[in-house]
């Protein structure tokens, strides 16, 4: 049975739809992915799972659990980490971890967490001497101190330096390699290609579509990205008149296209004809980002 069964989720605010039949299912010892724009429905998905939000319709189970029927139970199933957590400012790191551990029956070792998760050199540190990396590995260690089946972690990595990003990132892992499933909340399309198993894509209050990384790339086609500055002026007209094309982007001089397989040899041949040299070429193939684009129809709207 799935870990995680989410089914018919409906929530509105007055007039507004924030979530319209939202279905998924998450298995045990993945790393599942919640992807979407801001304002998509991610993180109000991810409340009523907690518990947080009631839905207005649909069904949720957690380890077996009802959110809003169990909750006293559900906080030693789940984990979370809040988009927005935060501590005073001069509480400790033990002070931190002695604290939440206090709140569960059977917590782990906070401080074999404190090594796990390399904070033993920063236990007298006070929260608002941390680092922003420093901070999410408490977070982490904060979530994971009572023991649970399942973390929650929502927007792990925004605001973070590409470094503290790609550190968080192996933390991520580490989490699943204990046996933990992870529910993953984020916009950053690189994020989820690199650390899910499954993802959820959302757009606007619903979900465009659920698989791997590879079957959701797959789904929308075998797709290129080719970059250039043209030698010579070209209208998007003309760009967009160029075989395989399906989309143009602009940046400065800079133009790229977006196509299906073959786009970088059709673009080029066509081009040729008209005597324009496609300076700086550069083509990459279908990523994530690509597929979320084609998946939710924004790229038809560019």
């Amino acid at each position: 049975m799935p870990i995680i069964e989410v089914e018919g989720l409906t929530k509105r605010y007055g007039d507004h739809t924030a979530l319209r039949d939202v279905s998924f299912s998450v298995e045990e010892g993945q790393i599942f992915g919640v992807l979407g724009r801001n304002g998509a429905g991610k993180t109000t998905t991810v409340e009523c799972i907690e518990g947080l939000r009631r839905a207005d319709s649909g069904r949720i189970s957690v380890n077996g659990l009802d959110p809003t029927r169990h909750s006293a139970e559900l906080s030693s199933t789940l984990g979370v980490q809040l988009q927005d957590g935060a501590l005073p400012d001069n509480m400790k790191v033990w002070e931190a971890l002695d604290l939440y551990s206090s709140l569960y029956p059977t917590p782990l070792n906070w401080r074999e967490l404190l090594e796990e998760w390399g904070l033993a050199e920063k236990r007298n540190a006070r929260f608002g001497k941390l680092s922003g990396g420093q901070k999410q590995r408490l977070f982490i260690a904060l979530a994971l101190v009572g023991d649970p089946r399942v973390a929650i972690l929502d927007e792990l990595t925004t605001g973070l330096d590409p470094q503290a990003r790609r550190d968080t990132w192996s933390l991520v892992e580490r989490i699943r390699d204990r046996g933990v499933t992870v529910l993953l909340i984020t916009h950053f399309m690189d994020e989820a290609e690199r650390l899910c198993d499954r993802i959820a894509v959302f757009d606007k209050g619903t979900v465009a579509a659920v698989g791997s990384p590879d079957e959701l790339m797959g789904r929308a086609g075998p797709r290129q990205r080719v970059s250039f500055v043209p030698s010579l002026p070209i209208s998007d007209e003309d760009l967009n008149g160029l075989l395989g094309v399906e989309a143009v982007v602009r940046d400065g001089d800079q133009v790229t296209l977006h196509g299906s397989s073959d786009l970088l040899q059709a673009v080029t041949t066509s081009l040729a004809r008209r005597e324009i040299v496609p300076v700086g070429l550069s083509v990459e193939n279908t990523g994530l980002e690509e597929a979320f684009l084609a998946l939710t129809g924004e790229e038809r709207s560019r």
